[in-house]
């Protein structure tokens, strides 16, 4: 569904990208790993066609990203944002159905409310959220509506971008929970950046570890124990030593 071939983006004399090559199987859900600062969200954006590489090609579905429809190429996406992304002058249920109520995928406003409330639920939260404004809900609730309106439109490739930063553990464990079964039930092909390894053990198939520009290894989740690569090794140990130096 996705495929990254030795792609480059650079920022100035910043290589951020240094030939990206990564695939991933359609109903996959990939987690890409790294520490900060090593590209994961360029990654994302270029592949969304917000960002193009000098060299290098990104394909979605067999096609080049930044050919085509833009409008329609951009509705197969769903987007979790880190810290939720809300807007807090809009009601939760017109933050869900954001992209319900405009442009290609418009629906009139009481179908759109239908469907905001009913994904609302699906993440565990009861109809009467709809009418709050962002700022009278908790983090975790903040997010999970962040969650609904990433699955409004049914999205077949859903990204999230530090899905469990800012939450408890209880409710980072609701979250990764919700997002292996929302991806399960829709079929999706999924890419999740975090840089918390309880969420990789829960929402991943395959792992990804991107470091220096570079994918360093890739393989399933099953496997990054026993990889025997020393940069994945390091990272998920949160090791102070190792080939990865830590930014002072």
């Amino acid at each position: 569904m996705i495929e990254l071939t030795n792609v480059h983006k650079s920022f100035g004399s910043n290589n951020v990208l240094r030939g990206v090559n990564l695939s991933v199987r359609k109903g996959e859900s990939m987690v890409v790993i790294g520490g900060s600062g090593t590209g994961k969200s360029i990654l994302i954006k270029s592949i969304l066609g917000l960002v193009t590489p000098e060299t290098g090609t990104i394909a979605v579905d067999g096609k080049d990203v930044n050919k085509g429809d833009r409008d329609a190429f951009l509705a197969r996406f769903g987007m979790l944002f880190q810290g939720a992304a809300l807007f807090d002058s809009l009601p939760v249920w017109q933050n869900v159905a954001f992209r319900l109520l405009r442009g290609s995928l418009k629906k009139p406003k009481d179908e759109a409310r239908e469907i905001a409330i009913e994904k609302l639920r699906r993440v565990g939260l009861t109809p009467d959220v709809a009418d709050r404004l962002p700022a009278e809900l908790s983090g975790g609730m903040q997010k999970r509506v962040g969650l609904a309106r990433a699955i409004a439109a049914e999205p077949e490739i859903i990204f999230f971008d530090e899905p469990t930063t800012g939450l408890d553990p209880i409710m980072a464990g609701v979250i990764n929970d919700l997002i292996r079964e929302i991806v399960t039930e829709m079929g999706a092909t999924a890419i999740t950046i975090t840089h918390d390894m309880t969420s990789v053990r829960a929402i991943a198939d395959k792992i990804a570890m991107l470091h220096a520009g570079k994918i360093r290894w890739t393989g399933p989740v099953g496997d990054m124990d026993t990889s025997d690569d020393p940069y994945v090794d390091q990272f998920i140990h949160g090791r102070a030593e190792g080939p990865i130096e830590a930014v002072r």
